[in-house]
């Protein structure tokens, strides 16, 4: 249902919290979070505010984000932001730099008010969108990303500023995509999305019909992105699927290299049985 819907036709959120220390298990809670939505270049809404947790923020977090215990006393408490949070991200596919980090507070946050993430809620992680797109870079935290993608922007640490750089980010990954011909939303979130019930889906599918080709005896004609980025389009005589950990390959003959390959199933981006 998603493959035809392109990449610019979808409403997005990106967002970033500030946080009192590293570790929402040990007790750290969000003191700032901010988000920018969006749909192709088109700014939709901001949202941005302190949060007033109650709770000491540890020095080293404080050094980063200058947020000081004092600048937090007049703000208000999580459970009235978090309803207006829920509220301005609803619909859309929601993004961050370091999803895992941020969701996890986020989460956390909603587990203290008796509530939990909402289980339709799509989250791309741009991180792994650096790693996929600008592969062997010597570091990829957001303000070296940004420099190499030509933004000039000083990363500041605090949320709607991080918020605002991340999107100069995601905009010139998206012409990335573009140029290597990624355009629809479903190779997307099979790509880059994190604990989202349309990953293991578009998973799911692909091996199906992996399976299907194998059982057939027949040929599958795939389009793929190497872990060096590169695109290409490839048939292949399926053998075996394997699965290691988290992630599963394609074991086959490909007969433009007529040799034996591995493919991360990740990374096919279409597949057609032949």
């Amino acid at each position: 249902m998603l493959r035809n819907i392109n990449i610019e036709e979808v409403e997005f959120t990106i967002f970033d919290t500030e946080t009192t220390g590293l570790e929402p298990r040990s007790g750290d809670r969000i003191i700032e979070i901010a988000g920018i939505r969006f749909k192709g270049k088109e700014r939709i809404a901001a949202f941005q505010t302190l949060v007033n947790t109650k709770r000491p923020i540890s020095p080293a977090a404080s050094a980063v984000n200058h947020i000081t215990t004092d600048m937090l006393k007049d703000a208000p408490a999580i459970e009235k932001i978090m309803p207006d949070f829920l509220k301005f991200i609803q619909g859309s596919c929601l993004c961050s730099y370091n999803a895992p980090f941020d969701l996890e507070f986020l989460a956390n946050e909603l587990k203290l008010l008796g509530n939990s993430l909402p289980p339709d809620l799509i989250t791309v992680d741009i991180l792994t969108m650096a790693r996929r797109l600008l592969p062997n870079l010597e570091c990829y935290a957001l303000w070296f990303v940004a420099k190499a993608l030509g933004i000039e922007t000083e990363q500041k640490h605090r949320a709607l500023g991080d918020v605002e750089l991340t999107w100069e980010a995601f905009n010139r990954l998206k012409n990335i995509l573009d140029a290597k011909g990624i355009r629809d939303y479903t190779s997307f979130l099979g790509l880059f999305a994190v604990n989202s019930r349309f990953v293991t889906d578009i998973h799911n599918q692909k091996i199906a019909q992996i399976q299907e080709a194998m059982d057939l005896g027949v040929k599958l004609k795939i389009k793929y992105i190497s872990r060096s980025s590169e695109i290409s389009e490839r048939e292949i005589i399926p053998k075996e699927i394997k699965q290691e950990r988290n992630t599963a390959y394609l074991i086959g003959y490909c007969c433009l290299k007529n040799d034996e390959r591995i493919f991360r199933i990740d990374g096919i981006l279409h597949l057609e049985i032949l």
